[in-house]
């Protein structure tokens, strides 16, 4: 399969790059979510070839020695062709990034099911596309590399706190229509490794956020793209927030508060709010790099800004993800990822 018609083949898988624009699509002989359903570890950490799209996201802020900010973006999605779960029937993508204040640098992998360029195994954890790694005993420590043409990256993780199941234990609902994904969070990851940019090999330190989904139809067909917001405050505490655009009314919104200890709050659709406050030109469109976050239940209301506003994936589908800064009620650092501009 040529790169072109693997594109083709990846084309629901791109649709949720865009923000889930068409996947409401058809999902005849595709596993559903189920609201009930009790995660097994580290079953779960593998693959599900029975729903038709899955990734393995991996965001971190990151400290040099000298104090410079910087981010960090691992990627790993995989798209049924048809009902089945045969291995043969399943694509993956890859897309790694490095950001600065000065510069993002961002990469693509493409694969096909049922050669072995790519794949994950459970137990023991390992996710890959060619050389790519995502791997570690239960993901409780776990090493992550990438390579593209003009950078790359060698880090540990190490958990400091438990997995989160987001939404309703795990069941994250996505659409007043009930559209729905499987989500947890492994928001607790100490990071320390080594950048490698064109500058030369960068030491750094920090946080990472891992993000797990799987579905067959996660939003509604009126929906057309998403804001994504992992924040991680001084206090320890954190914030997983979303809202959903659509091409028409309000946007559909959630939440997960977490506190130090891992203990989840879910919030629903109205409860987290996020209104843009500025835009910025980026790859020939409008953007909004700076918002304003809030949460009245936890008294949070922040304002949300990026470390480098061309932060754009100029991957086969583009969107935008980058690290950010938040000040205000709340002090910290997080990733936003906004797609369907």
């Amino acid at each position: 399969m040529n790169a072109r018609a693997l594109l083709l083949a990846l084309w629901p898988l791109a649709a949720q790059a865009q923000g889930f624009a068409g996947l409401g699509t058809s999902i005849e002989g595709y596993a559903l979510p189920q609201p009930g359903t009790e995660f097994a570890f580290p079953a779960d950490h593998g693959a599900h070839p029975a729903f038709r799209i899955e990734w393995w996201y991996v965001t971190a802020n990151l400290q040099a020695e000298d104090g410079t900010p910087y981010g960090l973006q691992w990627t790993l999605f995989r798209s049924a062709l048809a009902p089945g779960g045969s291995e043969e029937a399943q694509v993956w993508m890859g897309h790694a990034a490095v950001t600065t204040p000065e510069g993002h640098f961002v990469t693509e992998r493409l694969a096909r099911g049922g050669t072995g360029q790519a794949g994950v195994v459970a137990d023991p954890f390992e996710a890959w596309i060619d050389e790519w790694r995502l791997a570690g005993d239960d993901l409780e420590t776990a090493t992550l590399s990438a390579q593209g043409p003009d950078f790359g990256y060698d880090v540990t993780l190490t958990a400091q706190g438990p997995i989160v199941l987001q939404g309703d234990q795990g069941y994250s609902v996505k659409s007043e229509d009930g559209q729905a994904s499987h989500y947890y969070s492994q928001p607790f990851f100490a990071l320390e490794g080594v950048l490698h940019l064109p500058s030369g090999d960068v030491p750094v330190t920090g946080n990472a956020w891992l993000d797990r989904e799987w579905s067959s139809q996660p939003l509604a067909d009126r929906q057309v793209g998403w804001d994504w917001f992992s924040l991680s405050f001084e206090s320890g505490e954190k914030l997983m927030g979303f809202r959903l655009r659509a091409d028409e009314g309000e946007p559909f919104t959630a939440a997960t508060w977490i506190e130090p200890d891992g203990t989840p709050t879910p919030f629903p659709n109205g409860a987290f709010a996020a209104e843009p406050q500025d835009d910025a030109t980026v790859a020939e469109r409008e953007v909004p790099v700076e918002w304003r976050v809030t949460l009245p239940d936890r008294n949070l209301d922040v304002t949300v800004r990026a470390i480098n506003p061309q932060a754009w994936m100029a991957t086969s589908v583009p969107y935008w993800e980058g690290p950010v800064t938040v000040t205000g009620s709340h002090a910290g650092v997080g990733y936003l990822e906004m797609t369907g501009y």
